[in-house]
């Protein structure tokens, strides 16, 4: 047996799975039972991207040269760069996999727009602009697409959203029109490997985890939000029990999510930090709250500024390196330690500690980008709360995004369960991570592993 299948949850919580509602999971317990399983380490940072390359390339992002959606282009202020598939330099699974002879079908997987060719077949991505750009290759397979579903839906058009019964008809429909895909392409194609991603549980952990996790300082019970998330992992059940008929004895069977989700205790303004600190310096006070690249920014007695996200990135302003650097290159690692230390000792707004992490990128990357990171990297309490780079705030914190409510974050840890349908397993791992899945796809495929992968195969129950 050397095809292979990857079901790719975004988002979906090992916790939620493996520890709360198995039993109520009828079809992952099956392959949890008949397979290995375990919380699996995402990236640094653990986001979509560059999560989901990670694990196809088996190389962390300092090889990779993107940090998330968007990177600096260069050593401007301002100008930055979108990581799709054109910044994917080093090769795929499903490159090396085509280039063995095997067949290969891709379904929503991050970082795939604009499409390029492969020994089968693709789909693109929710960072595809839209249906009117060219989304799948080969380029006729759109007009089957549209045929089966008709508007096909690449994401929801708006999560972060106070309409909640919106919400959950898009996600729905979303998730449904790709396991119907799915579903046409094992049957029709046959593919040797096939990987889809949904996006699903992301939107839905983002627009409802408030609902019914009673420790979110924003908890309120609804009769219909509140059952929301369990209702979702529950019909996810049942559209992979749909699936698994179709590759049962043909393929081992991958179910994967890149990090897991945590509620969203709220956001430090990082920039607004900044400034009060004496780091980042304004020509003149916004009279409300404005972008960064908006605000009247003096760069000549600035030290450092933040972009905002899940994690905050700190760049510095360093002489010779950005176009008005005011920090001399022997003076750098003095600020960026004090910066880091400061970063560190931020309470939370009840003056609570906040067990942030500060990370330089030098200590947790390799690879020939690294000096693109960012100067520091700050997971702010835990990766409970959010980061903001809006600047003019009335205070360090915020409870609200700047693109919309929210009420999840994203955990260190996804899911993974790898299993051949038939042996006898059940067997929890320990040390799992996303940079195992490339070797351990082309392993099982009887593909031999490139010596500059990083990850380590994980063998399937014996």
């Amino acid at each position: 047996m050397e095809k292979v299948v990857v079901i790719g949850l975004d988002c979906m919580s090992p916790e939620l799975v493996f520890d709360r509602w198995l039993g109520k999971l009828p079809n992952i317990k099956a392959l949890v039972d008949t397979g290995v399983h375990g919380w699996i380490e995402s990236s640094l940072p653990p986001i979509t991207v560059p999560a989901w390359t990670t694990f196809a390339t088996s190389k962390n992002p300092g090889q990779l040269g993107f940090f998330g959606f968007r990177n600096r282009r260069d050593s401007s202020y301002t100008e930055i760069s979108i990581a799709s598939s054109a910044a994917v330099r080093e090769p795929t699974v499903w490159d090396i996999l085509s280039r063995a002879g095997k067949t290969v079908g891709l379904l929503g997987v991050p970082q795939t727009y604009p499409p390029r060719p492969v020994n089968g077949f693709m789909v693109t991505d929710f960072l595809t602009p839209d249906t009117t750009c060219q989304y799948t290759y080969p380029q006729e397979l759109r007009d089957e697409i549209e045929q089966l579903v008709g508007d096909y839906m690449l994401d929801c058009e708006n999560f972060r959203t106070e309409d909640k019964s919106g919400l959950l008809k898009q996600i729905y429909r979303m998730t449904d029109q790709r396991f119907i895909l799915a579903r046409h392409f094992l049957t029709t194609r046959e593919p040797d490997f096939f990987m889809m991603v949904e996006m699903g549980p992301d939107r839905l952990h983002h627009g409802f985890w408030k609902f019914f996790d009673e420790s979110h300082r924003k908890h309120q019970f609804h009769p219909e939000y509140s059952n929301a998330i369990e209702d979702y992992y529950v019909y996810l059940d049942g559209q992979i029990g749909e699936l698994l008929p179709l590759v049962r004895d043909k393929a081992y069977v991958i179910v994967v999510s890149d990090p897991g989700a945590k509620k969203m205790d709220g956001c430090i303004n990082v920039n607004d930090w900044l400034i009060q600190e004496g780091y980042l310096t304004l020509k003149s006070s916004p009279k409300e709250t404005v972008r960064l690249k908006d605000a009247d920014v003096d760069w000549t007695k600035t030290l450092a500024w933040g972009w905002g996200g899940y994690y905050s990135r700190i760049f510095l302003n360093v002489k010779g390196r950005e176009p008005l650097g005011t920090i001399d290159p022997d003076d750098y690692e003095k600020v960026r330690d004090e910066i880091a230390e400061r970063i560190r000792d931020i309470p939370d707004d009840r003056g609570s500690p906040m067990d942030t992490r500060v990370l330089k990128p030098q200590d947790i990357y390799t690879g020939e980008h690294v000096d693109k990171a960012p100067d520091l990297l700050a997971f702010f309490g835990g990766l409970s709360w959010r980061a903001t780079e809006d600047i003019g705030h009335n205070s360090i914190y915020s409870f609200e995004t700047e693109l919309g409510p929210d009420d999840a974050l994203h955990s260190q840890h996804g899911m993974f369960i790898l299993s051949d349908g038939r042996s006898k397993g059940g067997k929890r791992l320990e040390g799992l991570r996303l940079v195992d899945g490339a070797p351990t796809i082309l392993s099982l495929m009887g593909v031999n592993v490139p010596e500059d992968m990083e990850g380590s195969i994980i063998s399937p129950p014996s």
